[in-house]
């Protein structure tokens, strides 16, 4: 299948329009003092909310509605519940064989911490969101790719919704690494990187993947992306929130972030 110069520049200029919209998320860094623990408390339940919410949300949403073109939607329901799954022990043995300097799983207030010890798990927390929003992108941006192909006149309502939704996600990348290393500059830097992975997965599905391409394979990608995402939010984001603030400030985080997704789907 072939198509006009223009429209594929079209179609390739929106996805990456779309994807380096996590740089608009990103620039909360630029606004920011890292001596405020209670603002990093509240942005790191604000990114835990918005994670989990558009993965039980959107994306499982898409995948069992792909699997289900392909299996039917009894077997779907299996299928997409075995991608999610898969994408949560992938990223568990990613987190394992990221050198760790602290156990997640022993909370220790941030006073017991070495200023050292929490600058690395912090940046460590912020690599690994950054790894699974570049992931999730990654297929996001071939199917943004491809309805612009096939339906020009939806292009730019498809990419204002994309927009939309990667803001808030370059939080969840920016704003640990900020805490981290102090500099607004990296925390920019590595979210705007994530948001590459948008017009990286237009551009690698159109030259290699689209003839591989299935409703099956989709499917599953988005699967396992929300399982990706789910195992971020409750083993990094959210006990991290915790650790340096009050919880009621985390849980209205992660409301906001809720909220914030949820009326972005309900603009589409």
């Amino acid at each position: 299948m072939t198509y006009e110069t223009s429209r594929l520049l079209l179609a390739f200029g929106l996805t990456a329009l779309a994807g380096l919209s996590t740089g608009v998320g990103s620039a909360l860094a630029f606004f920011t003092q890292r001596s405020h623990g209670s603002f990093l408390s509240w942005a790191l339940g604000f990114s835990g909310g918005v994670m989990v919410y558009v993965s039980f949300v959107e994306i499982l949403s898409k995948a069992r509605e792909a699997l289900t073109a392909d299996f039917g939607d009894g077997v779907a329901g299996w299928a997409t519940g075995a991608g999610f799954f898969a994408g949560m022990l992938l990223i568990a043995g990613i987190d394992r064989l990221v050198p760790s300097f602290e156990n997640p799983h022993e909370a220790r207030r941030v006073e017991e911490m070495s200023q050292d010890m929490k600058q690395r798990k912090l940046m460590r927390m912020g690599l690994l969101s950054a790894a699974a929003i570049a992931i999730h992108n990654f297929p996001e941006g071939l199917a943004t790719f491809m309805a612009a192909l096939q339906e020009p006149r939806l292009a730019l309502s498809i990419t204002l919704a994309i927009a939309i939704h990667n803001i808030p996600e370059g939080i969840a990348v920016s704003v640990p690494i900020f805490y981290a290393t102090g500099s607004r500059r990296r925390a920019f830097g590595y979210s705007l990187l994530s948001g590459l992975a948008e017009p990286a997965g237009a551009v690698l599905g159109y030259l290699l993947v689209i003839a591989f391409m299935s409703p099956r394979v989709m499917g599953f990608l988005f699967a396992g992306v929300a399982g990706i995402m789910v195992f971020i939010s409750l083993d990094e984001l959210l006990p991290t929130a915790r650790e340096y603030g009050k919880p009621h400030q985390v849980i209205y985080g992660v409301m906001a972030g809720m909220v914030v997704m949820a009326v972005s789907l309900l603009l589409l």
